[in-house]
């Protein structure tokens, strides 16, 4: 998670202190339109797999718990 958490503050340089794990971060603007695509982009390198957009919802990438969860697991 660590580079997931690196990668938000890259793009939001104004963020201070830690991120909750609960936060949802689209409506926290920490994730817009513009930046979803590179993110999906992160999170297939991290995991090693690739994400088919036929298989999630917005939901999936709310929160850093579900984004763990749902893409992460294996990874740590």
């Amino acid at each position: 998670m660590d580079r997931v958490t690196s990668w938000l503050r890259e793009k939001n340089p104004g963020l201070e202190g830690p991120i909750d794990t609960d936060e949802d971060l689209i409506e926290a603007r920490l994730i817009d339109s513009m930046d979803f695509l590179e993110f999906i982009d992160l999170l297939e390198e991290i995991s090693g797999s690739s994400i088919d957009l036929d298989d999630v919802t917005i939901d999936d990438f709310r929160t850093l718990n579900r984004v763990q969860e749902r893409f992460l697991s294996a990874t740590g």
